[in-house]
């Protein structure tokens, strides 16, 4: 990589982001495309973000990612933000317009549906089960529901859920959301057929890999399909358990490339190689 006078600039803003891999997602992309462009990492204090997203088109950034903790703070200071963005109520990429105009979108949600088509999936009229209710559940029960998926939202504090559920409602024609105690999850998995299950909770990441989400003694019910937003480790207990049983699963690598592919594609008009992307993170940590 060559960086020069010519060369475009995208990047990240987060604090802390020394753990991301999206440097090398993007400059893989970029490089394979032959394209003058180079992101960097820009950690970003809360108290600063203001003036961090100000100073976008001033320095000549043509977009950014946005990661925690600024998904949300980023959003009064853009000039548009889309419908998905907003019904999620988060912004994880910001395109820097000619004119400098800012341009908030989500690319979780569409990324996370995009890699169901790729896998097969057909959500419509589908039972599917949301565990937890953050800001990853957010955009994954948007997506589903916005797809004509029957979605039921578990979470340990109802109170959460049923606050995603209302968010998300006047967003989406005739959605089919619930939300749910994470203690009904018994009868929920029983009453439900051949169910997309989805946990977008931390619970099996590297600093608990030995505790799932789903209980050891409840069955998977039959014909369901089990995603973990999770990529590190790459088989959490709850894969592990899904397995186990013969129920197929997924892991949240695909979606951390698709959701970037996204972003690369919004910043430069151009698809990126999503071989090419993973390829850059192989023996990657999280």
């Amino acid at each position: 990589m060559i960086i020069n006078a010519k060369t475009q600039l995208i990047g990240l803003l987060g604090w802390p982001i020394s753990h991301s891999l999206s440097p090398q997602i993007q400059n893989a992309a970029a490089q394979d495309l032959g394209l003058n462009w180079v992101y960097v990492p820009m950690p970003v204090r809360p108290e600063h973000i203001a003036t961090a997203v100000a100073g976008l088109a001033a320095l000549g950034f043509r977009g950014v990612n946005v990661t925690v903790p600024h998904k949300q703070a980023v959003m009064p200071h853009l000039d548009e933000i889309t419908e998905g963005a907003q019904a999620v109520g988060a912004v994880n990429t910001i395109k820097v317009g000619p004119s400098g105009h800012l341009t908030g979108y989500n690319t979780d949600w569409s990324g996370f549906m995009a890699d169901l088509v790729a896998l097969g999936i057909d959500v419509n009229g589908r039972d599917c089960i949301v565990l937890g209710a953050g800001g990853s559940a957010r955009a994954i029960a948007f997506g589903l529901a916005r797809a004509g998926a029957q979605v039921q939202v578990l979470a340990r504090q109802l109170d959460q859920a049923i606050d995603l559920v209302a968010d998300l409602v006047p967003f989406i024609d005739d959605a089919a959301l619930m939300a749910r105690p994470l203690q009904a999850l018994k009868a929920v998995s029983t009453s439900t057929k051949e169910p997309l299950i989805i946990n977008t909770t931390p619970v099996g990441m590297l600093n608990s890999p030995d505790i799932s989400i789903w209980p050891e003694d409840l069955p998977f019910p039959m014909g369901a399909f089990v995603y973990d937003l999770i990529y590190n480790p790459p088989a959490t207990r709850f894969l592990r358990q899904a397995k186990a049983a013969g129920v197929p699963a997924q892991n949240g690598l695909a979606l951390l490339l698709r959701q970037g592919a996204e972003s690369f594609e919004i910043w430069t008009g151009q698809t990126p190689d999503l071989a090419v992307m993973e390829n850059a993170i192989r023996g990657g940590t999280a």
